[in-house]
């Protein structure tokens, strides 16, 4: 028994080496990829892109080795999830190398160094996802999940650096300081550099469940219903969804024209279900720093997109052309559930609650 338990041992170390090897060097091609567009090093580049070949190949290996680890020691409990851990981070991993070697690729097209202002955000959202991606490989090797958790955290900053950095990718080349062609490949370089924070979190998920077991929560989505007035569709949407859906996402309403009071009426068909009596119409805020907290933005009146000067990168807008009569309330209950059921379905899946 303990020559087994040594050859495990051995094996699972051998594997864990093998995956912190393959994120080391994914590590070491993000800032290559990042200098080699700043400077347009074609030569940086050029080593860069064929540098993804190893890592393809090392990730290839260690898939080989877990699946050979399976079969000969049919693993349970904590090899078990170590390993399947490992399959999951081998993709993250590959992924980070092949986002590297796209940025080499673009910068070897560009037609010129990006302009000042964008050099300091591809630099400071490199900076971010490197962190990101050092910390994440060092809770894995380390088997910290305290660490995972919190560098899991270190997301949200990237994602909020995305969104101003698009802004000022767009005013640059709105004031000719780059050309299109190049802009285009400059957004491909933000997405991919937000990607390598996302594919860390990612790692910190799996180094998480592999030290204890824990699973990522399911995703809850943020919903805003808008109509004109906030006094009728809207709050009944919100109180349908709340009610049928309470785990699968949060849920508000506004509108851009509001009354001062939810129509009685409303009220009165709804109280059997849901209390609106202190509901209050609200005012919709159609900034992008109020708008980026919903994942789906839904317009229940024609008109909403023209309403919003900007949406959010992350949001969704949608418009329903509701078919039912406004004044006929059991109709419009009806098939705002359906449409509400079809959207968290889509959001969630079959499992949506």
């Amino acid at each position: 028994m303990k020559h087994y338990e040594e050859r495990l041992e051995h094996d699972l170390q051998e594997i864990r080496d093998a995956i912190v090897a393959v994120g080391r060097m994914a590590a070491d091609a993000l800032p290559k990829a990042v200098q080699a567009l700043l400077e347009r090093d074609l030569a940086l580049a050029s080593e860069t892109i064929l540098g993804d070949h190893p890592i393809n190949r090392k990730t290839r290996a260690i898939d080989r080795k877990c699946h050979a680890f399976v079969a000969l020691h049919l693993p349970s409990a904590g090899p078990l999830r170590f390993v399947s851990s490992v399959l999951r981070l081998n993709v993250a991993l590959e992924r980070i190398g092949d986002y590297a070697s796209t940025i080499a690729k673009h910068a070897v097209q560009l037609d010129a160094k990006p302009p000042e202002v964008v050099r300091r955000d591809i630099s400071m959202m490199a900076d971010q996802a490197a962190a990101m991606l050092k910390q994440a490989m060092q809770s894995f090797a380390e088997g910290n999940a305290e660490l995972a958790r919190g560098t899991m955290k270190m997301a949200d900053q990237v994602d909020a650096t995305f969104d101003n950095v698009l802004a000022d990718l767009v005013r640059e080349t709105e004031a000719g300081a780059t050309s299109v062609r190049d802009s285009f490949a400059l957004l491909v370089v933000f997405n991919r550099l937000e990607r390598i924070s996302d594919q860390a979190k990612n790692i910190c998920e799996e180094t998480v469940f592999a030290a204890t077991g824990d699973t990522k929560a399911p995703k809850r989505y943020g919903v805003l219903f808008v109509d004109e007035r906030n006094d009728a569709r809207s709050v009944m949407a919100t109180a349908i969804a709340a009610r049928a859906f309470p785990e699968s996402g949060r849920y508000a309403s506004a509108g851009w024209s509001p009354a001062a009071a939810v129509d009685p009426d409303v009220v009165g068909f709804m109280a059997p279900r849901v209390d609106l009596s202190g509901t209050v119409p609200t005012q919709l805020d159609t900034t992008r720093e109020s708008l980026d907290g919903y994942h789906v933005v839904v317009g229940l009146e024609p008109g909403l997109r023209d309403r919003i000067p900007e949406l959010p990168f992350q949001t969704v807008l949608v418009e329903w052309r509701l078919e039912s009569p406004a004044d006929d309330l059991e109709a419009t209950y009806r098939e705002l559930s359906m449409r509400i059921r079809d959207l968290m379905v889509t959001l969630r899946g079959e499992e949506a609650s």
